[in-house]
């Protein structure tokens, strides 16, 4: 019974739609009818500027985070080992933003609030995972492609040790392989727009092709 109002309370808290709330509290649109039509950091960033989209985020990265690591508190008691609750609780959290029962169950894609819920259960992998985020960022200037990235280099982090009988926990094996799936699942629509070159790019933030281009230069 504790586990099952863990991982409740953990989908209910990564519902909160951070980029539907700051939408329409602050500049009184939602971003669901804007852009690319999905609530989350990416879109929020796109439609309403760095400012809100930045709150956006680090909004979505908390969910994952509280869930993870407060809120499976309330299993410590349970069948489940401490790494497996707060596994749990970050996947349902997750699952909670991608599907959030606040918003007709059409949320974000689910990459800031898993990204929370790595930081609390696998900061290594986390890490791995933002620096792939921002050098495909920085290389592309594409969001999703970044996001892809960085789902691929965690579940990599994730199975690799025990691929090399280095030991790893089975709880991070188990969400190192559901991981990258999840992600490329949510990402499906911008998979068809990157095979199509229609996927939105923000060229700002295409730093290093930039910083080559100089370096050649000189």
């Amino acid at each position: 019974m504790a586990l099952a109002l863990a991982i409740v309370l953990s989908y209910l808290a990564g519902s909160f739609p951070s980029a539907i709330v700051i939408g329409k509290l602050f500049f009184k649109r939602d971003p669901r009818l804007e852009g690319s039509g999905n609530a989350g950091g990416t879109n929020a960033f796109r439609v309403f500027g760095w400012k809100a989209g930045t709150a956006v985020a680090l909004i979505d990265l908390f969910k994952g985070f509280l869930a993870a690591a407060i809120i499976s508190r309330l299993a410590s008691a349970g069948p489940v080992s401490r790494e497996g609750s707060m596994l749990l609780c970050g996947v349902a959290a997750t699952l909670g933003h991608v599907w959030t029962i606040f918003a007709g169950f059409k949320g974000g894609k689910g990459v800031a609030t898993a990204a929370g819920a790595v930081l609390a259960f696998a900061p290594l992998g986390f890490a791995v995972a933002l620096a792939a985020f921002a050098l495909t960022l920085l290389s592309s200037g594409i969001v999703s492609l970044a996001s892809m990235a960085a789902a691929l280099s965690l579940s990599l982090t994730l199975i690799l040790p025990a691929l090399l009988g280095q030991g790893q926990s089975p709880w991070l094996v188990g969400f190192g392989i559901f991981a990258s799936p999840f992600i490329f699942f949510t990402h499906r629509a911008n998979i068809g727009r990157l095979r199509r070159g229609e996927e939105k790019r923000f060229e700002k933030l295409a730093l290093l092709p930039r910083l080559f281009r100089r370096l050649k230069s000189l």
